[in-house]
Protein backbone atom coordinates (compact mmCIF):
# COMPACT_ATOMS: atom_id res chain seq x y z
CA UNK A 1 0.00 0.00 0.00
CA UNK A 2 1.36 3.68 -1.01
CA UNK A 3 0.20 6.90 -1.59
CA UNK A 4 -0.52 7.49 -4.69
CA UNK A 5 -2.00 10.32 -6.70
CA UNK A 6 -5.83 10.27 -6.90
CA UNK A 7 -7.76 10.89 -9.81
CA UNK A 8 -10.45 14.03 -9.73
CA UNK A 9 -13.35 12.94 -12.24
CA UNK A 10 -16.74 14.75 -13.19
CA UNK A 11 -18.59 11.44 -14.47
CA UNK A 12 -21.99 11.57 -15.72
CA UNK A 13 -24.66 9.53 -13.52
CA UNK A 14 -25.74 6.78 -16.49
CA UNK A 15 -28.33 4.65 -14.60
CA UNK A 16 -29.72 4.23 -11.28
CA UNK A 17 -31.01 0.76 -10.24
CA UNK A 18 -33.02 -1.09 -7.02
CA UNK A 19 -30.89 -3.95 -5.91
CA UNK A 20 -32.83 -4.74 -3.03
CA UNK A 21 -34.96 -2.81 -0.05
CA UNK A 22 -33.13 0.21 0.51
CA UNK A 23 -29.65 -0.57 -2.04
CA UNK A 24 -29.40 1.10 -5.04
CA UNK A 25 -26.86 0.64 -7.41
CA UNK A 26 -25.23 3.52 -9.31
CA UNK A 27 -23.72 3.28 -12.98
CA UNK A 28 -21.18 6.25 -13.80
CA UNK A 29 -19.65 7.12 -16.89
CA UNK A 30 -17.30 9.29 -18.13
CA UNK A 31 -19.37 12.18 -19.76
CA UNK A 32 -17.27 11.73 -23.24
CA UNK A 33 -17.41 8.22 -23.20
CA UNK A 34 -13.61 7.64 -22.41
CA UNK A 35 -12.30 4.75 -20.73
CA UNK A 36 -12.03 5.36 -16.91
CA UNK A 37 -9.21 4.78 -14.63
CA UNK A 38 -8.83 1.03 -13.80
CA UNK A 39 -9.92 -0.57 -10.75
CA UNK A 40 -9.09 -3.83 -8.92
CA UNK A 41 -11.59 -5.75 -6.93
CA UNK A 42 -11.84 -4.53 -2.96
CA UNK A 43 -11.50 -0.70 -4.28
CA UNK A 44 -13.62 2.01 -3.26
CA UNK A 45 -14.29 5.60 -4.85
CA UNK A 46 -14.54 8.94 -2.76
CA UNK A 47 -18.50 10.53 -3.87
CA UNK A 48 -18.37 14.24 -3.42
CA UNK A 49 -22.38 14.52 -3.16
CA UNK A 50 -24.63 16.76 -0.73
CA UNK A 51 -21.43 18.69 0.50
CA UNK A 52 -19.80 15.62 2.17
CA UNK A 53 -17.23 12.96 0.47
CA UNK A 54 -18.12 9.30 1.26
CA UNK A 55 -16.35 6.19 0.79
CA UNK A 56 -18.56 3.45 -1.91
CA UNK A 57 -17.15 0.38 -2.79
CA UNK A 58 -16.90 -0.71 -6.46
CA UNK A 59 -19.00 -3.42 -7.27
CA UNK A 60 -18.77 -4.24 -11.21
CA UNK A 61 -16.75 -5.73 -13.75
CA UNK A 62 -12.98 -4.01 -13.57
CA UNK A 63 -12.83 -5.45 -17.24
CA UNK A 64 -15.75 -3.23 -17.80
CA UNK A 65 -13.41 0.24 -18.06
CA UNK A 66 -16.67 1.91 -19.31
CA UNK A 67 -18.69 2.29 -16.12
CA UNK A 68 -18.21 2.53 -12.10
CA UNK A 69 -20.87 0.61 -10.51
CA UNK A 70 -21.25 1.53 -6.58
CA UNK A 71 -24.05 -0.18 -4.32
CA UNK A 72 -25.39 2.53 -1.58
CA UNK A 73 -27.71 1.62 0.77
CA UNK A 74 -29.85 3.88 2.40
CA UNK A 75 -28.33 4.52 5.82
CA UNK A 76 -30.77 5.67 8.87
CA UNK A 77 -27.41 6.65 10.60
CA UNK A 78 -25.60 8.13 7.29
CA UNK A 79 -23.89 11.18 7.78
CA UNK A 80 -25.50 12.81 4.64
CA UNK A 81 -23.83 11.38 1.73
CA UNK A 82 -26.60 7.84 0.99
CA UNK A 83 -29.49 10.07 1.88
CA UNK A 84 -28.51 12.69 -0.63
CA UNK A 85 -27.39 10.04 -3.25
CA UNK A 86 -31.40 8.33 -2.69
CA UNK A 87 -33.37 11.39 -2.64
CA UNK A 88 -31.52 14.01 -4.71
CA UNK A 89 -28.90 12.06 -7.29
CA UNK A 90 -30.63 11.16 -10.52
CA UNK A 91 -29.39 9.91 -14.04
CA UNK A 92 -27.91 12.77 -16.22
CA UNK A 93 -26.29 14.46 -13.48
CA UNK A 94 -22.55 14.81 -13.44
CA UNK A 95 -21.08 13.83 -9.90
CA UNK A 96 -17.51 14.55 -8.95
CA UNK A 97 -14.93 11.24 -8.18
CA UNK A 98 -11.91 10.67 -6.89
CA UNK A 99 -9.77 7.68 -6.73
CA UNK A 100 -10.12 4.98 -7.21
CA UNK A 101 -8.22 3.55 -4.02
CA UNK A 102 -7.69 0.28 -2.69
CA UNK A 103 -6.73 -0.62 0.68
CA UNK A 104 -9.02 -3.96 0.73
CA UNK A 105 -7.02 -5.78 -2.06
CA UNK A 106 -7.55 -9.41 -3.05
CA UNK A 107 -4.60 -11.18 -2.48
CA UNK A 108 -3.39 -13.90 -4.42
CA UNK A 109 -4.34 -17.42 -2.33
CA UNK A 110 -5.08 -20.69 -2.96
CA UNK A 111 -8.81 -20.32 -2.03
CA UNK A 112 -10.81 -17.68 -0.32
CA UNK A 113 -13.62 -17.74 2.29
CA UNK A 114 -16.02 -14.69 2.03
CA UNK A 115 -17.88 -13.36 4.80
CA UNK A 116 -20.07 -10.18 4.01
CA UNK A 117 -22.94 -8.68 6.24
CA UNK A 118 -25.37 -6.19 4.65
CA UNK A 119 -24.21 -3.76 2.31
CA UNK A 120 -20.79 -5.22 2.99
CA UNK A 121 -21.62 -7.54 -0.04
CA UNK A 122 -20.27 -4.43 -2.52
CA UNK A 123 -16.55 -4.88 -2.84
CA UNK A 124 -17.10 -9.11 -1.79
CA UNK A 125 -19.15 -9.41 -5.11
CA UNK A 126 -16.10 -7.79 -7.31
CA UNK A 127 -13.88 -10.31 -5.74
CA UNK A 128 -16.07 -13.34 -6.11
CA UNK A 129 -16.37 -12.91 -9.61
CA UNK A 130 -12.30 -12.33 -9.88
CA UNK A 131 -12.03 -15.83 -8.19
CA UNK A 132 -14.53 -17.63 -10.62
CA UNK A 133 -12.58 -15.53 -13.76
CA UNK A 134 -9.11 -16.98 -12.35
CA UNK A 135 -10.39 -20.39 -11.46
CA UNK A 136 -9.83 -20.08 -7.67
CA UNK A 137 -11.99 -22.11 -5.61
CA UNK A 138 -13.88 -19.55 -2.83
CA UNK A 139 -17.33 -20.40 -0.97
CA UNK A 140 -19.01 -16.51 0.19
CA UNK A 141 -21.60 -16.42 3.29
CA UNK A 142 -23.57 -12.99 3.16
CA UNK A 143 -25.73 -12.17 5.65
CA UNK A 144 -29.07 -9.53 5.65
CA UNK A 145 -31.97 -8.35 7.73
CA UNK A 146 -34.02 -10.32 5.40
CA UNK A 147 -34.21 -11.78 1.68
CA UNK A 148 -35.86 -8.42 0.35
CA UNK A 149 -32.95 -6.04 1.56
CA UNK A 150 -29.93 -8.23 0.59
CA UNK A 151 -28.48 -7.11 -2.78
CA UNK A 152 -27.12 -9.45 -5.78
CA UNK A 153 -28.21 -12.29 -4.72
CA UNK A 154 -29.33 -12.91 -8.29
CA UNK A 155 -25.35 -12.19 -9.52
CA UNK A 156 -23.97 -13.98 -6.82
CA UNK A 157 -25.59 -17.19 -7.67
CA UNK A 158 -25.08 -16.88 -11.57
CA UNK A 159 -21.21 -16.78 -10.55
CA UNK A 160 -21.64 -19.92 -10.16
CA UNK A 161 -19.47 -20.37 -6.88
CA UNK A 162 -20.31 -22.11 -3.25
CA UNK A 163 -22.90 -18.97 -1.91
CA UNK A 164 -25.05 -19.31 1.19
CA UNK A 165 -27.84 -16.46 1.96
CA UNK A 166 -28.26 -15.95 5.81
CA UNK A 167 -31.40 -13.99 5.89
CA UNK A 168 -31.59 -12.80 9.47
CA UNK A 169 -35.47 -13.16 9.87
CA UNK A 170 -35.66 -16.28 8.57
CA UNK A 171 -32.14 -18.25 10.09
CA UNK A 172 -30.87 -15.84 12.37
CA UNK A 173 -27.26 -14.91 12.37
CA UNK A 174 -24.52 -16.24 10.58
CA UNK A 175 -23.12 -19.24 11.55
CA UNK A 176 -19.72 -18.66 11.85
CA UNK A 177 -18.01 -21.69 12.42
CA UNK A 178 -19.75 -23.24 9.71
CA UNK A 179 -18.79 -20.36 7.49
CA UNK A 180 -14.83 -20.98 7.87
CA UNK A 181 -15.22 -24.65 8.23
CA UNK A 182 -11.98 -26.65 7.00
CA UNK A 183 -9.99 -23.49 6.73
CA UNK A 184 -6.89 -24.26 4.87
CA UNK A 185 -3.69 -22.54 5.93
CA UNK A 186 -3.12 -20.99 2.38
CA UNK A 187 -6.55 -20.06 2.13
CA UNK A 188 -7.28 -16.21 2.88
CA UNK A 189 -10.64 -14.87 4.36
CA UNK A 190 -12.49 -11.13 3.00
CA UNK A 191 -14.56 -10.10 5.54
CA UNK A 192 -16.73 -6.56 5.14
CA UNK A 193 -19.95 -5.77 7.31
CA UNK A 194 -21.24 -4.38 10.45
CA UNK A 195 -18.57 -4.48 13.80
CA UNK A 196 -20.15 -7.46 15.03
CA UNK A 197 -19.23 -9.71 12.79
CA UNK A 198 -15.94 -8.02 12.10
CA UNK A 199 -15.01 -8.52 15.90
CA UNK A 200 -16.82 -12.18 15.95
CA UNK A 201 -14.71 -13.17 12.24
CA UNK A 202 -11.30 -11.65 14.33
CA UNK A 203 -11.73 -13.66 16.93
CA UNK A 204 -12.25 -16.77 14.74
CA UNK A 205 -9.44 -16.38 12.25
CA UNK A 206 -5.83 -16.02 12.90
CA UNK A 207 -4.79 -12.62 11.84
CA UNK A 208 -2.48 -13.58 9.27
CA UNK A 209 -5.21 -15.00 6.92
CA UNK A 210 -7.99 -12.66 7.29
CA UNK A 211 -8.75 -8.93 5.85
CA UNK A 212 -11.74 -6.82 7.00
CA UNK A 213 -13.23 -3.15 5.76
CA UNK A 214 -14.71 -1.88 8.09
CA UNK A 215 -18.12 0.46 7.81
CA UNK A 216 -16.96 3.13 10.50
CA UNK A 217 -13.89 3.57 13.23
CA UNK A 218 -14.54 0.79 16.27
CA UNK A 219 -14.50 2.31 19.88
CA UNK A 220 -10.95 1.81 21.09
CA UNK A 221 -9.36 2.99 24.01
CA UNK A 222 -6.70 5.55 23.77
CA UNK A 223 -2.91 4.29 23.02
CA UNK A 224 0.47 5.69 22.84
CA UNK A 225 1.25 9.81 23.77
CA UNK A 226 -0.65 12.14 23.02
CA UNK A 227 1.63 15.59 23.75
CA UNK A 228 3.10 17.99 21.08
CA UNK A 229 5.17 17.30 18.47
CA UNK A 230 6.87 18.87 15.16
CA UNK A 231 6.32 18.16 11.42
CA UNK A 232 8.11 19.57 8.93
CA UNK A 233 6.05 19.52 5.74
CA UNK A 234 8.52 19.19 3.61
CA UNK A 235 6.93 19.71 -0.43
CA UNK A 236 5.61 22.86 1.56
CA UNK A 237 7.83 23.96 3.51
CA UNK A 238 5.50 24.37 6.31
CA UNK A 239 6.98 23.22 10.19
CA UNK A 240 4.07 22.37 12.12
CA UNK A 241 3.17 22.31 15.64
CA UNK A 242 0.90 19.49 16.44
CA UNK A 243 -0.83 19.65 19.93
CA UNK A 244 -1.77 16.90 22.66
CA UNK A 245 -6.00 17.71 21.04
CA UNK A 246 -5.36 18.33 17.91
CA UNK A 247 -4.27 15.67 14.75
CA UNK A 248 -1.56 16.39 11.85
CA UNK A 249 -4.40 16.65 9.57
CA UNK A 250 -6.29 19.40 11.56
CA UNK A 251 -2.89 21.47 11.99
CA UNK A 252 -2.27 21.49 8.43
CA UNK A 253 -5.32 22.55 7.37
CA UNK A 254 -5.12 24.91 10.30
CA UNK A 255 -1.63 26.12 8.37
CA UNK A 256 -3.68 26.63 4.85
CA UNK A 257 -2.33 23.45 3.74
CA UNK A 258 -4.62 21.31 1.08
CA UNK A 259 -5.50 17.97 2.33
CA UNK A 260 -7.47 15.03 0.91
CA UNK A 261 -9.63 13.65 4.10
CA UNK A 262 -12.52 12.51 4.18
CA UNK A 263 -13.50 10.07 7.55
CA UNK A 264 -10.78 11.56 9.67
CA UNK A 265 -11.17 8.24 11.73
CA UNK A 266 -8.74 6.46 9.83
CA UNK A 267 -10.83 4.13 8.18
CA UNK A 268 -10.69 5.31 4.51
CA UNK A 269 -7.37 6.32 3.41
CA UNK A 270 -8.04 9.32 1.99
CA UNK A 271 -5.39 11.03 3.86
CA UNK A 272 -2.44 8.21 3.15
CA UNK A 273 0.60 10.39 3.40
CA UNK A 274 4.33 9.39 2.76
CA UNK A 275 6.74 9.57 5.51
CA UNK A 276 10.30 11.24 4.19
CA UNK A 277 11.71 10.79 8.04
CA UNK A 278 10.71 9.98 11.44
CA UNK A 279 8.77 7.29 13.56
CA UNK A 280 4.72 7.27 13.19
CA UNK A 281 2.56 6.29 16.41
CA UNK A 282 0.10 4.49 13.86
CA UNK A 283 -3.41 4.82 14.78
CA UNK A 284 -5.37 4.13 11.72
CA UNK A 285 -7.59 0.69 10.72
CA UNK A 286 -6.09 0.29 7.60
CA UNK A 287 -2.32 -0.76 7.32
CA UNK A 288 -1.37 -4.21 8.35
CA UNK A 289 1.44 -4.78 10.70
CA UNK A 290 4.09 -5.13 7.83
CA UNK A 291 2.79 -2.14 6.36
CA UNK A 292 3.18 -0.30 9.86
CA UNK A 293 6.61 -1.85 10.46
CA UNK A 294 8.05 -0.07 7.04
CA UNK A 295 7.01 3.55 8.27
CA UNK A 296 6.03 4.72 4.55
CA UNK A 297 3.01 5.75 4.92
CA UNK A 298 0.51 6.97 6.97
CA UNK A 299 -3.10 8.36 8.24
CA UNK A 300 -2.69 11.75 9.48
CA UNK A 301 -6.11 12.13 10.38
CA UNK A 302 -5.71 9.72 13.36
CA UNK A 303 -2.03 8.74 13.44
CA UNK A 304 0.80 10.35 15.65
CA UNK A 305 4.96 10.80 16.13
CA UNK A 306 6.60 8.16 18.21
CA UNK A 307 10.08 9.99 17.71
CA UNK A 308 11.32 13.59 18.19
CA UNK A 309 10.10 14.94 14.75
CA UNK A 310 8.52 13.87 11.25
CA UNK A 311 9.13 14.43 8.27
CA UNK A 312 6.48 14.39 5.83
CA UNK A 313 5.43 14.66 1.81
CA UNK A 314 2.85 17.53 2.40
Amino acid sequence: MSATEEHELDLLVHRMTWEAEGVLSVELVHPDGKPLPAWTPGAHLDLHVGGTIRQYSLCGDPADTGVYRLGILDAPSSRGGSRFVHTKLRPGRTVRVAGPRNHFALEPAASYVFVAGGIGITPILAMARQAQHDGIPYRLTHGGRSRASMAFGGELAALGGEVTLVPQDEQGHIDLPGALEGLRPDALVYCCGPEPLLKAVEEAVPEGQLRIERFAAPAVERRGDDSAFQVECRTSGVTLTVGPDTSILQAAENAGLSVNSSCRDGICGSCETRILAGTPDHRDFLLSEAERATSETMMICVSRCASDRLVLDL
